[in-house]
């Protein structure tokens, strides 16, 4: 999703030397293949958009596999990237890694000030030490610059829609969709509906991206929150996106299932004052990505 954002930005801005590579090209968990593809293409820079990401269910149930296939693929291109002599590498964190309780809303200086929600501290651990690993490669290899931006929620088009591994949006959104074209007249949802959550289009996140590496030199040995500022339940959110796909059914709620952290509005005004702020208002967002979703998912655009 954000890599092909990304790659159509990059396009419209006018940068013609982009390498790219799929996970059959090149897999990324294996040490020598990432080392010599980096000495080979020596990239000024680079971004790394390639992670295992999933929902709550994908989180409790592959714990190991979320945090030993992201560190593995940011450790071996931090690596190469600073044994090649890449000018800045961006590294993309996630709002899960800030403590579950922490205030709201959450500033850069509250990582480990608390508790991280256990649903999702495999992927958490191993994003946290992603932002650790950039402070030291900073530090060690200063010709190279790690920048660690964290947005929060994504979702736009090229989203993972699959109901088991997905985030709560792609997955609602998909729910209502089948049970538009199918006919259900009611659908049962996880949790409360309460927890409230921050959500950011992807294309935005792309224009971040390329703002901070046209900008790399401005930026501290810190990570930087990146979000809308805008936040919603997970109620409202479903409301919405019902309204958006059309489907006019009942919602109910299983409060039995978990609801996750009740709260994650991140404090993106560091990264705001060096002169950036998101562009697509979210009924637009959700609008493109419906469509999005129709034309390549269903099938039916």
């Amino acid at each position: 999703m954000l890599g092909t954002a990304l790659l159509k930005l990059l396009a419209e801005r006018g940068y013609q030397q982009v390498v790219t590579k799929t996970h059959e090209e090149l897999d990324l968990t294996n040490q020598q293949a990432t080392q010599a593809f980096m000495a080979a293409e020596k990239p000024e820079g680079v971004i790394i958009c390639a992670a295992m990401v999933g929902g709550i269910v994908g989180n409790k149930t592959f714990p190991a596999f979320y945090w030993h296939t992201n560190i593995t693929i940011q450790t071996n291109l931090f690596e190469a990237a600073a044994q090649t002599g890449a000018k800045a590498v961006v590294f993309f964190g996630s709002s899960c890694m800030y403590p579950k309780a922490a205030p709201q809303p959450m500033a850069e200086d509250q990582l480990f000030a608390g508790h991280i929600e256990v649903t999702s501290e495999a992927y958490a651990a191993a994003k946290i030490a992603g932002v650790l690993g950039c402070r030291a490669y900073n530090i060690q290899y200063p010709k190279t610059k790690f920048l660690a931006l964290v947005p929060n929620s994504m979702y736009g088009p090229g989203d993972n829609f699959d109901l088991e591994n997905s985030h709560v949006l792609s997955a609602l959104l998909r729910r209502f969709h089948e049970a538009k074209q199918n006919g259900v007249q009611e659908l049962t949802l996880w949790g409360s509906g309460k927890p409230m959550r921050e959500f950011l289009y992807a294309p935005d996140v792309a224009d971040a991206t390329l703002f901070a590496l046209e900008n790399v030199e401005r930026f501290e040995n810190s990570h930087y929150n990146i979000g809308s500022g805008d936040e919603l339940s997970i109620k409202g959110l479903a409301e919405t996106l019902a309204q958006v796909v059309g489907w006019q059914g009942e919602l109910k709620w299983d409060t039995d299932k978990p609801d996750g952290t009740f709260r994650k509005l991140l404090d993106s005004s560091r990264f705001r004052a060096l002169g950036w702020n998101r562009h697509t208002p979210f009924d637009q967002g959700l609008a493109a990505t419906y469509q999005w979703f129709k034309a390549h998912i269903d099938g039916k655009g």
